[in-house]
């Protein structure tokens, strides 16, 4: 909670030796940024990210810092613990590619930290699987996956009938419609295939687009769900099928 914006996007410091000011990066400069139990931070602190989530940039008094390829943000937040946290607003939703419940570990998991728990750390059994440029190649294979116009029509359907529900406010952007696009080919690309299925499409419905829909009031105190909903779209829009356009 008291994290501020220059903390993660930097601050310019005067030199005192040099006679005039020299910029500090911040905590967002490095490819692989963590924010753990993001909703903690204030709304002030949080849009700080909007920029270098969207543009790949910062922008300090005036002048335009370019971050590390690749670049991506991973956050947690405590989905039950309300006191001291902010909601993260809409925009900074919309930014993040998807949205994962991790629910419990299984029983023969748990058993397995309670054997190691305080015995070994479970950091020395880390070891390193790739590098920058590993992980950049590997964005670049993702990429090149190929995705039919069928397919893409399909994208858009799906985020189409969100925006016209009458049980949601708000629906999917097209933003949505693009990280869609880009978690399916992804998903072609780690199963070998270098083009997007309609499978991979509907099994990533759900974690890239539910996060970033509003239910109607209504909806709400009904007990609906952004879950149930989308089912009922996946449900209702027609899958491509191969031959037909």
């Amino acid at each position: 909670p008291d994290l501020l914006p220059t903390d993660i996007t930097g601050v310019n410091v005067f030199n005192q030796e040099r006679g005039d000011f020299e910029f500090k990066p911040g905590a967002i400069f490095a490819n692989i940024v963590l924010g753990d139990e993001i909703n903690r931070a204030s709304p002030k602190t949080q849009s700080a990210l909007l920029e270098s989530m969207e543009e790949r940039q910062v922008t300090v008094d005036t002048v335009t810092y370019g971050l590390g390829t690749p670049f991506m943000v991973i956050a947690t937040q405590n989905p039950i613990e309300h006191e001291g946290t902010y909601p993260l607003p809409d925009a900074q939703l919309d930014r993040f590619m998807m949205r994962l419940s991790l629910g419990y570990p299984s029983a023969e998991f748990e058993t397995n930290i309670l054997g190691t728990h305080g015995i070994v750390s479970t950091l020395d059994d880390c070891r390193s699987v790739t590098d920058a440029p590993g992980v950049s190649q590997m964005i670049a294979i993702a990429r090149s996956v190929h995705v039919a116009m069928p397919i893409q029509r399909y994208i858009v359907a799906i985020s189409d009938a969100t925006r016209r529900h009458p049980d949601l406010y708000l629906g999917a952007s097209p933003r949505a419609s693009i990280m869609l696009l880009r978690a399916a080919r992804g998903m072609a690309a780690s199963d070998g295939r270098d083009y997007v299925m309609p499978e991979d499409v509907k099994s990533l419905v759900l974690p890239v687009i539910a996060h970033r829909l509003l239910l109607a009031a209504d909806a709400a105190m009904s007990g609906r769900t952004v879950e149930a909903i989308l089912t009922e779209i996946l449900q209702e829009v027609p899958v491509p099928v191969r031959g037909k356009v």
